[in-house]
């Protein structure tokens, strides 16, 4: 398959690389006293489901997210105060996480830019 017509979530490595990913991904976000708070009384193993099937799905593979969309299911976040500076955040360490595995520079970028394409709906703008 040519460059071209890979997908983003192929060539990171497929569903394999999404779970290690989440999973390193929610272990520095919870440490991160930044934004840590916002996953207080959150059920992990079930918003690491979530948030794996978001990720596949975004990034080209098979589409078996249900969750709400991000304008939804971060409209209570933003009421306690979710802002721009926490979006930071989970940015840097998902692109983090990403560098941690090995991801490409280039492929990172378009993880950052897929992120940052949900900024508005996630901060209810």
């Amino acid at each position: 398959m040519s460059q071209a017509n890979t997908s983003l979530f192929e060539s990171i490595g497929g569903a394999a690389s999404v779970d290690a990913a989440v999973d390193i991904f929610y272990r520095k976000v919870l440490s991160d006293d930044r934004i840590n708070r916002f996953f207080d009384g959150v059920d992990m193993e079930r918003q690491a489901a979530k948030q794996k099937a978001f990720l596949t799905m975004v990034f080209g593979g098979p589409n078996h997210y249900t969750g709400k969309d991000m304008r939804s299911a971060h409209a209570h976040l933003v009421h306690d105060g979710l802002d721009d500076s926490h979006f930071d955040a989970v940015v840097e360490n998902l692109g983090a996480t990403l560098a941690e595995l090995g991801v490409a520079d280039e492929l990172i970028q378009q993880v950052a830019a897929i992120a940052e394409s949900t900024r508005a709906d996630v901060l209810s703008r």
